[in-house]
């Protein structure tokens, strides 16, 4: 019984968390003005954060553009466009 009950939480959670990315979804964002970078082969998000990084921490810059691009993982293809955070 409780195992099924931990299934359930857990399917349900899921759900909610899935129909909420959905929702973010539907509208284009507007990148107006916003800097961006055309993804070379070889490049990963590391290596284009590490080139744009003013404050020396690649790791936050990162972490901004997974959020700006809303990418799922750090997989990244040679003719992407990304987005960059505003200086």
């Amino acid at each position: 019984m409780v195992t099924v009950l931990a299934a359930l939480s857990l399917a349900a959670f899921w759900a909610g968390a899935k129909a909420t990315s959905w929702a973010d979804d539907g509208a284009p964002k507007d990148h107006t003005g916003q800097p961006w970078v055309v993804v070379d082969r070889g490049d990963t998000l590391w290596k284009i954060a590490d080139a744009y990084a003013v404050d020396g921490d690649p790791g936050k810059l990162v972490s901004e553009i997974v959020r700006l691009n809303d990418l799922d993982d750090s997989l990244i293809r040679p003719g992407t466009k990304l987005y960059l955070p505003a200086p």
